[in-house]
């Protein structure tokens, strides 16, 4: 052969072998055979003018022979000993990754494996390593993200990161898309009256929401038992399984309404038949409060005890002095409201009523004795019997004196004798009368007192009028004080003082008004003076004068200018 046509064809050869080996670039995914195992790399043929190396632990975990064919990356055509570099694992990665972005722009899913919990998250092998925000987990939060490492799920890959090669992804709008389809198909079947069964998803003091699988239905606190609760977690616990049903469907709101209580039959249906008014029944109390106690007396039924219809005659101030919880009683039923479904029960009512027969115990004219319980500015109370007391006051204290208070006369313990003098039994009121267990001395007073006659006193007080003297048989009289002296008197106290001993003379006796007027300027007049001195005296305005008793009494209370020794006391330094 010609050397031309020589060269022509080693030309040509080489342009062949160069054609070939322009179609290996770096970075490109080929195919190889398995040539040569090594202990620690595997000699692969890609039809290179030289074999290629793959390092042993890409072979991990995998039966290898020769002759097998991998795909691999080829990274190096040549390295410094003139081999090609190869990689399995790239290869894969590579085709991984580009099956990834190609899921991403067609907004498909991608399933994988959670190996750890990071940072903020976990991580994935869904062919490539991905992040998945912990807020991405799933609808409600996790408390614990490693309850979710080892497990496989599917993804939304929400985004990713060329250049860095990152990639996010979301389990969580998975999880809601599956939902928003199942409550469509939900709520297009679902009817008013139907039975599902949910599972208890959160709690709030209003009620409580049912996962119907992928629907959320609100059970309120109000349709949870046909008794009383007073928040939903004393009967339900998240997590729980419960059987409802449907009490109504807004498909435009996409809300449903549910009921448990509902499940039963409503126990307040013929609570007239089964708790007649009347009737004694027993129960538990379920709620002690300050105006009552709460008795369960049917499952779902209760009744309310008020305080006052604890006992007729003890003075209870809180129920829960006398009652406890879970404590088994028994009452009667007073009252029954259907619309309120309320139960009004009494337990007093289990024994007869003291003020029934109180008139026969204490008719009215009857003498008493007790202690004296309770002072107030009207009056004072006298236990007859336990829980029964009668009432004293102040004007049936004394039939001469004027009591303002009856702390005057009487203290707390003091054992005082009484007679009945009315009773109230509507109203549970027994009034007693001291001065009644005597005469009145005011029947017999013309006998006694007549006008002109001279009387001795004690001057027992002062008022800026004039001075009350106390006269035999506990009566009192008034010297006005134009009736001290002759003499223009400015003040009371400059004449006379409490405790003095006078001598008087009367010049007036209203038996009607219960006051007697004394003079001690009288004292020496003649028979016509004192009948004009009298009339004098009978002339003065109460208004301004003040001569009734009974006004001057209240005079003398409530006036600013008040003398007692004490006053002279004070005057004398």
């Amino acid at each position: 052969m010609s050397t031309a046509v020589l060269e022509n064809t080693n030309q040509e050869l080489n342009d062949l072998i160069d054609s070939k080996f322009r179609e290996f670039k770096e970075g490109s995914i080929v195919h190889g055979t398995i040539i040569e195992i090594r202990p620690q790399v595997i000699l692969v043929d890609i039809g290179y003018k030289s074999e290629g190396t793959i390092a042993v632990s890409e072979f991990e975990d995998e039966e290898i022979e020769v002759g097998d064919e991998v795909e691999v990356l080829l990274e190096k055509l040549e390295n410094d000993e003139g081999m090609v570099v190869l990689s399995k694992e790239k290869a894969a990665y590579k085709q991984n990754w580009d099956k990834i972005v190609k899921v991403y722009e067609d907004g498909g899913l991608v399933r994988g494996k959670v190996k750890a919990v990071v940072k903020g998250g976990l991580t994935v092998n869904v062919g490539v390593e991905a992040f998945l925000p912990g807020s991405q987990v799933d609808i409600i939060p996790p408390k614990d993200l490693s309850e979710y490492v080892g497990n496989v799920y599917e993804f939304k890959i929400v985004k990713v990161n060329d250049e860095r090669k990152n990639i996010v992804l979301s389990r969580r709008e998975v999880i809601e898309a599956e939902r928003a389809e199942l409550r469509q198909r939900f709520l297009q079947t679902v009817k008013v009256g139907d039975r599902v069964t949910g599972a208890i998803k959160n709690i709030t003091d209003f009620g409580a929401f049912v996962d119907l699988q992928g629907m959320d239905g609100l059970l309120h606190v109000t349709d949870m038992s046909w008794g009383r609760i007073n928040h939903p977690s004393e009967m339900l616990i998240i997590g729980q399984s419960v059987d409802v049903i449907i009490l109504d469907v807004d498909r435009e709101k996409e809300r449903v309404s549910l009921g448990l209580k509902q499940m039963t039959e409503n126990p307040w249906e013929d609570i007239e038949r089964k708790f007649a008014i009347g009737t004694n029944v027993k129960g538990k109390i379920t709620k002690l409060l300050p105006y009552g106690a709460f008795v369960e007396i049917e499952k779902g039924v209760e009744g309310l005890v008020h305080v006052s219809e604890l006992s007729w005659v003890k003075r209870i101030t809180r129920p829960s002095d006398v009652l406890e919880l879970d404590q088994e009683i028994e009452a009667v039923v007073l009252g029954i409201s259907i619309e309120e479904q309320k139960i009004s029960l009494g337990v007093r009512q289990l024994e007869p009523n003291p003020w029934d027969e109180i008139e026969t115990r204490y008719p009215i004219g009857a003498t008493i004795k007790g202690p004296v319980r309770n002072l107030t500015a009207y009056g004072a109370f006298v236990e007859l019997e336990e829980g029964i007391d009668g009432m004293v006051h102040v004007s049936d204290m004394s039939w001469t004196r004027k009591i303002n208070h009856p702390s005057e006369v009487l203290k707390k313990g003091d054992e005082v004798e009484a007679i009945v003098i009315s009773i109230d039994k509507a109203n549970q009121r027994v009034s007693l009368g001291c001065k009644q267990l005597e005469d009145d001395p005011w029947s017999l007073i013309d006998d006694r007192f007549k006008v002109g006659d001279l009387v001795k006193g004690t001057v027992a007080k002062i008022a800026s009028f004039g001075a009350f003297v106390s006269l035999d048989g506990d009566i009192d009289g008034l010297i006005h004080i134009s009736q001290l002296s002759e003499d223009h008197v400015e003040k009371v106290k400059d004449v006379i003082k409490v405790g003095d001993e006078i001598e008087a003379r009367v010049i007036k006796v209203d038996k009607v008004e219960r006051r007697i007027g004394l003079s001690i300027k009288a004292v020496s007049y003649s028979e016509e003076d004192l009948k004009k001195e009298s009339a004098s005296f009978e002339s003065l305005k109460p208004s301004s004068e003040m001569v009734g008793l009974e006004q001057a009494f209240n005079l003398a209370t409530a006036a600013a200018e008040e003398w007692s020794p004490t006053d002279e006391a004070d005057d004398e330094k």
